[in-house]
């Protein structure tokens, strides 16, 4: 049994990533805990659905201005030891949170802070981890391990939110905070289990000029930065819908909080049976082909989902579209990370987490804006539209760039590599 799971999702040969997978897993159904209950309990102290969205937006915030410096600090530190550093203090945070909470010390101000904070942690988490994988499971293997960390990320997307509806009704927001630092012990524990050590340069420029050279390779290497700015398209014209979901189901499908956990778990259950399929299968296809294929069945089953009323019809359209950007995500981060040479990593994908997750209140600006003047539909239908033209752009550069050489062999040499 053991050697037909190997052969069919390869990161698992390793013994390092079979433990940060099942630490993540814990962790990330915390998180979900804790997003759910952050937005819940702004919603409790504001009634204002404003003040959800721009506490929400404020975890994102720092990525903008500080993700360029956490990717300095990956490449002149262990990832291990950053990412040791990142969860301790999100989970201080969380048990933090949770007691005030607990308390009745915590106002919307206590809240948002929180959530600064957070974001500030993350801007370095999140490439730290991106890093950390490649040092876990080596090139050959990235891809697989990069469909199943997304596929921890939906299964918690759908384990989470459940968990934190009954913890809440029953207990309060805060023990949902305190279960969220709780469950930071796993990911510690894997960390300290794990026996991987970076490969740090020598040399170490001043962090400005640092940057400066992450750019600067980010933008003279033709695939990176065509898949950066992929990136950016899919979050601000694509992902942007998720941020309209309440909206359209109250007002599109008639439902309450249950019919919008449902349309969020079917696009949670495709973003698993697309994540799996990219580890088992990925070798097969032409990268290429891979991305835009995942993006056709995401644009066009979200085009769909805005043609009907029905939410029983709208639910397989979320779980194709599902499918359809787990793949596309999947394979886009892969790539980017089979390419980059070392010394450079934590910075460019640094630059990758601004592109795509530093982009996201931009798109949801622009979509509830749309929105409001011009309905849920024309919104989501116009971003689709404006993606696939993005992903047709790109299948025709990668054709001109073959990404399968490139992140072989790193045939596709320029002259940022010898920056430092």
């Amino acid at each position: 049994m053991r050697a037909k799971i190997s052969a069919a999702l390869p990161a698992f040969k390793h013994l390092n990533y079979r433990y940060y997978f099942g630490g993540q897993l814990v962790s990330l159904i915390g998180t979900w805990v804790q997003t759910v209950a952050q937005g819940w309990l702004v919603w409790e102290l504001t009634h204002s659905a404003f003040m959800v969205g721009a506490v929400s937006a404020l975890g994102f915030l720092p990525i903008t201005f500080f993700a360029l410096f956490g990717g300095v600090l990956i490449d002149r530190l262990h990832t291990r030891h950053v990412l040791i550093f990142t969860q301790t203090a999100s989970m201080i945070l969380a048990l933090l949170l949770g007691v005030l909470v607990i308390l009745g010390l915590a106002n919307i101000w206590v809240v948002a802070i929180f959530a600064f904070l957070l974001g500030t942690i993350n801007s370095l988490d999140m490439p730290a981890r991106q890093a950390f994988t490649i040092e876990m499971v080596g090139r050959e293997h990235l891809p697989s391990a990069i469909a199943l960390n997304m596929g921890t990320f939906n299964t918690a997307r759908i384990i989470g939110p459940a968990i934190a509806g009954v913890l809440i009704a029953l207990f309060g927001t805060g023990w949902a905070f305190i279960l969220n630092g709780v469950s930071f012990i796993a990911p510690l524990g894997a960390l300290f289990f794990m026996k991987i050590e970076s490969d740090i340069p020598n040399e170490h420029p001043h962090p400005i000029e640092a940057i400066k050279n992450g750019l600067k390779y980010a933008y003279t290497h033709p695939l990176i930065k065509n898949l950066l700015i992929f990136s950016s398209a899919t979050s601000i014209f694509g992902f942007s819908y998720t941020t309209i979901m309440p909206y359209i189901a109250d007002v599109v499908f008639h439902q309450n909080a249950t019919g919008l956990g449902y349309l969020y778990a079917a696009g949670g259950a495709g973003a698993i049976v697309g994540t799996l399929f990219i580890s088992a299968f990925h070798k097969k296809f032409k990268t290429s082909h891979i991305i835009l294929g995942g993006c056709l069945l995401f644009t066009i089953s979200l085009f769909l989902f805005t043609l009907t009323k029905d939410l029983y019809l709208a639910l397989p359209m979320m779980f194709l579209s599902g499918i359809g950007i787990s793949a596309q995500i999947a394979m886009v981060n892969s790539t980017i990370q089979k390419t980059v040479d070392n010394h450079i990593r934590g910075r460019v994908l640094s630059i990758y987490t601004l592109a795509f997750l530093g982009t996201q209140p931009l798109g949801s600006f622009l979509v509830g804006l749309l929105t409001e003047h011009f309905g849920p539909q024309f919104a989501i239908q116009s971003g689709a539209i404006i993606l696939l033209t993005f992903a047709l752009y790109l299948y025709i550069k990668l054709g001109k760039l073959n990404p399968q050489k490139n992140t072989t062999d790193q045939s596709l040499k320029t002259k940022s590599v010898v920056f430092k």
